[in-house]
């Protein structure tokens, strides 16, 4: 059994556990609560610890590793700003359609009151200040007062100048600085990792709390959010057919053909790198030069995440309306380009790894709580196959219209 599933089972089975206890004996759930909820919240607090130090030494790996890609000449570089222009593209997407949906199927309000009440310990992170405030406080005066304020977006936008700056120094300097982050991110994701492998706990004590607090309305509530992220999934991934049409100048007929195989090994996979082999089939039928096919679509499933920041954005949209959080534009405008920073840096690691890391500055930049996701991290499984379906037909996307854009299409090729 993968370790997902098992994060789903006792997730399920957290639920069943508290509803069913709190409704034989609401003086025992009242003991159980007592018991699990320290208990989730120090697996939760656990997760937490890691963000800083995970999303500094990410960004800082990942603009090194771009910085490194984009010397390797004028495709490579066409390459990266593909992609951070479709990553732009899509995580607007997502800040615009999301309210949308939650207003024309909204989260149930009962559900959502219950659930927020069985979180009560997650505070939101502040109101929203003026936009002129908002704008003059993004470059901080102490960048230690800003990771201690969990004022992340001001820490990301230090991270990134630090790490461009780092770019520009001789090489041994930045090679023995490269070496020092990369090694802190090594060790931060043991360190990680060791908090998941405790997952399994640390989700049952959160959904019996829950459970015995929200009672069956849980369930309910956890399949709306599935289906809402779900859908912004879709949605990115009906965009890149537009992308490759539009961009790519690619004929629907063709690019669907050359995607279906690579979109069958990711739903049933759930790894881009395990769909390269049949995208980069999928090449040969968009009569992509072999040239730029083994260049941009490595880097591709390397680099590039064209679902991350959207569902990310998605997700913490999602949190503000369950909790009543209605965000100002600016705060909107923040989570927008903290999901694009942060994708940066972790693109290539696994959705669950990452999955608090990089939506927890999303949250803070939106004024919401990110407690909320040591439970949505147990039902990510599902939204992950829709990440995962997302970002391969981005990835193929993306290289037809890298082609289109060098002008490395074969004509001659059937």
């Amino acid at each position: 059994m993968s370790r997902a599933t098992l994060i789903l089972l006792c997730l399920a089975a957290g639920l069943l556990a508290g509803v069913g206890v709190a409704t034989l004996s609401p003086q025992a759930a009242g003991w159980g609560i007592g018991v699990a909820g320290p208990v989730g919240t120090l697996w939760l607090n656990g997760l937490q610890m890691t963000v800083i130090p995970l999303v500094v030494t990410l960004l800082i790996t990942g603009v090194a590793t771009t910085a490194e890609a984009a010397q390797a000449g004028r495709i490579a570089g066409r390459a990266i700003v593909t992609f951070l222009g479709l990553v732009t593209l899509t995580a607007t997407m997502a800040a615009l359609v999301t309210p949308v949906l939650l207003h024309l199927v909204p989260i149930p309000r009962g559900a959502a009151a219950a659930l927020k009440t069985a979180l009560g310990h997650a505070a939101p992170v502040g109101p929203t200040p003026p936009i002129s405030e908002f704008l003059t406080g993004i470059v901080p005066t102490n960048i230690f007062a800003a990771a201690t304020n969990n004022a992340l977006l001001s820490l990301i936008l230090f991270t990134l100048a630090f790490a461009f700056a780092m770019t520009r120094i001789e090489g041994s300097g930045r090679a023995q600085l490269l070496g020092f982050f990369t090694a802190i991110r090594d060790a931060m994701l043991v360190l990680i990792g060791w908090v998941l492998w405790l997952a399994p706990l640390g989700v049952f004590a959160l959904a019996f709390v829950v459970g015995a607090s929200a009672g069956s309305a849980a369930f309910g509530a956890l399949l709306h959010y599935i289906a809402t992220i779900a859908s912004i999934g879709v949605i990115v991934m009906l965009m890149a057919y537009a992308v490759a049409a539009i961009a790519g100048r690619v004929p629907l007929p063709r690019f669907a053909r050359a995607l279906a195989p690579a979109q069958a090994v990711a739903i049933s996979t759930q790894s881009s790198l395990a769909s390269l082999p049949a995208m980069v089939e999928g090449t040969k039928t968009l009569r992509i030069a072999p040239a730029t096919s083994s260049l941009v679509l490595p880097m591709a499933v390397a680099m590039f995440r064209g679902t991350q920041p959207a569902m990310n954005v998605a997700v913490a949209l999602y949190i503000a309306d369950w909790f009543g959080i209605v965000p100002g534009p600016a705060a909107v405008a923040a989570a927008v380009v903290a999901a694009i920073l942060v994708s940066l840096g972790s693109a290539s690691l696994p959705s669950q790894i990452t999955f608090f890391a990089s939506i927890a500055p999303v949250c803070v930049a939106l004024g919401v709580p990110a407690a909320p996701l040591g439970l949505l991290i147990a039902v990510e499984t599902i939204p992950d196959i829709f990440r995962t379906l997302g970002n391969v037909s981005m990835d193929l996307a993306a290289t037809a219209t890298v082609s289109r854009w060098s002008g490395t299409i074969d004509e001659e090729r059937p």
